[in-house]
């Protein structure tokens, strides 16, 4: 079953917490801090691998989690990393996040792109030691792996697409031409789902793409119009099948001026490729007249093999010219900006700090300990979020929540020393 578009729900792994541990020795009381740090969690990651044609196993499993870091322990041990999680998709994916911003568009085997950070791993008491705090008893919570929803589109990636009205002969003559083997049956959209052969000509070797017949209307939407066109974006020549039997009352000149508005409409960049022109069963009574009215346009024929060699060095020539004229394609990954620290919003008396960075700084194990509620403050404080509270109007006794952590709003000293 060929699967081109799904949805998954991901996680990205949780931090391991750190740990509070002392060895004692002799002439050092408080003991000599040794609590390790735990591990990070594993990250969320997309990878094209070639050997894989489809989407189907998201199809079947969209849920899907990177491993947890370790906790860290005492003696300085230090919590293991959480695994990566690995998603192995085809070629030609592209990789929207839930906001409908591409985050990857992946065209090459091995090419990844990380879509989620792991959560970091909480820092051990060994890690605050410094000249102020020479046996803290401290320690950070890991942080929780971010949950998201993304969605996965394949866009098949051809050297040249077949494009015609369905029943036009695409998949006999996708099946003559390669090893591929789509379904051919005399009725209309036999082909619901697009075909890849791989042609040879003489030394000359390329791509083609069988995609599933196309009607009027198709740019908004009829027929599956979208879903069956995206697929042509990718590939770099077009190849034009016409069908002389005149499927619902057009002639072959008349389907040429329908699918080429139908691809106009979708993407005008479309018209500028390279693009060869057949008019198929070529076996058939007029065949080759209506092949004659239409500039350029080679008579072809699938069943006999008549024209077909002829049209083979045309695609061949005309994918060339597309290669020449346009570089490989390389994909991208999206660097997104960086976030600020924290943000403010209002509800009611309660003030809400968001952000990584406000999470981060109040992410002790334990903050009713002193220390740590000391920690804390400073790094609020050096984050700004002190200063915005008061610029923002927070008043004494204003509820502040970060998280799940609700906190008292107090006055900064200096202003206590004004009153």
């Amino acid at each position: 079953m060929f699967v081109d578009r799904v949805r998954i729900h991901v996680r990205a792994g949780d931090g391991g917490a750190g740990v509070v541990s002392f060895v004692r020795s002799k002439g050092r009381p408080q003991g000599r801090p040794v609590g390790g740090s735990g591990g990070d969690g594993g990250a969320v990651v997309v990878e094209v691998d070639e050997g894989i044609a489809s989407l189907l196993r998201y199809r079947r499993n969209p849920h899907h989690a990177a491993q947890k870091g370790a906790h860290g322990s005492g003696d300085l041990k230090h919590g293991k990393r959480g695994e990566d999680l690995i998603l192995l998709v085809p070629a030609g994916t592209v990789v929207t996040d839930d906001s409908g911003t591409v985050v990857a568009d992946l065209v090459k085997h091995g090419q990844r792109a990380v879509i989620l950070e792991g959560g970091r791993g909480g820092r051990g008491n060994a890690a605050f030691v410094s000249p102020k705090l020479r046996a803290p008893s401290v320690a950070e919570q890991g942080e929780y792996g971010v949950e998201r929803t993304f969605e996965l589109e394949l866009k098949l990636m051809a050297d040249a697409a077949l494009v015609g009205f369905p029943n036009a002969g695409k998949s006999t003559f996708i099946s003559r031409v390669s090893a591929a083997k789509p379904k051919v049956a005399d009725y209309p959209f036999t082909t619901l789902e697009p075909h890849l052969g791989v042609v040879a000509v003489d030394d000359h070797e390329f791509v083609i793409a069988d995609i599933p017949g196309l009607i009027e209307g198709a740019a908004e939407g009829r027929g599956l119009g979208h879903e069956f066109l995206r697929h042509v974006e990718r590939a770099r020549a077009l190849v034009i099948l016409l069908d002389p039997s005149q499927p619902a009352g057009h002639s072959p000149a008349e389907q040429l001026r329908i699918l080429l508005r139908e691809l106009d409409a979708f993407n005008p960049d479309l018209l500028t490729r390279p693009h060869v022109v057949l008019v198929g069963k070529a076996d058939l009574e007029g065949a080759q007249e209506a092949a004659d009215a239409i500039e350029g346009a080679t008579a072809v024929s699938a069943i006999t093999g008549d024209g077909m060699r002829e049209g083979l060095y045309r695609i061949a020539s005309a994918v060339d010219q597309a290669r020449r004229e346009a570089p490989d394609r390389q994909g991208y990954v999206l660097h997104r900006p960086v976030v600020p620290p924290f943000r403010l919003r209002r509800q009611g008396r309660t003030w809400v700090v968001e952000g990584v960075g406000a999470r981060r700084a109040v992410r002790f194990s334990d903050l009713t300990n002193p220390q740590a509620a000391d920690l804390a403050s400073d790094r609020l404080s050096r984050l700004g979020i002190d200063d915005a509270l008061a610029a923002a109007g927070a008043e004494e006794g204003d509820t502040v929540r970060i998280g799940d952590l609700e906190f008292e709003y107090s006055l900064p000293r200096e202003d206590w020393e004004e009153e």
